[in-house]
């Protein structure tokens, strides 16, 4: 599971050094980057891609919804490996489409991980901390502990 935060840089050639503990998780396999929701970039396991595009292959190409879905996944996709010193390499293009230059915000997700500009995980920061609005936003999801 990708937990925590972590700042790292990139060099000129667009490599980024992956935490720790996330690189056992992507070492076997690698994986596969591809553009997120909020203007950054989302990581994931093979398996986990494989299990979102076979959700998302499922949808009816009639669905103008589920188009725009396909074309955000899949075609910023791309397949990355760690390096032997625990680097991945993003594509210049991801890196342009969320203004990623020299820092990165590593931050855990649960069963894939996101990369950030700093500037756009602040901004993130400050929306998850807006008061009551949080808890109120997640009040429908059954985040019961099951005890």
């Amino acid at each position: 599971m990708f937990l925590g935060q972590y700042q790292h840089s990139i060099d000129d050639k667009g490599r980024l050094t992956i935490p720790v503990r996330y690189r056992d998780i992507l070492a076997a396999e690698g994986a596969f980057v591809t553009m997120g929701f909020d203007r950054n970039l989302m990581v994931l396991s093979v398996p986990v891609f494989e299990h979102i595009s076979k959700l998302i292959n499922q949808t009816s190409v009639t669905d103008p919804d589920a188009r725009v879905l396909r074309r955000q996944i899949f075609s910023y996709a791309e397949f990355v490996s760690v390096d032997k010193v625990g680097r991945i390499l993003v594509p210049q293009f991801l890196r342009e489409a969320v203004d990623l230059d020299g820092e990165a915000m590593i931050v855990g997700a649960g069963n894939y991980f996101e990369i950030w500009s700093p500037t756009s995980w602040s901004g993130q920061i400050s929306q998850m901390q807006t008061g009551d609005s949080g808890a109120l936003r997640f009040m429908d999801l059954n985040l019961s502990s099951g005890e």
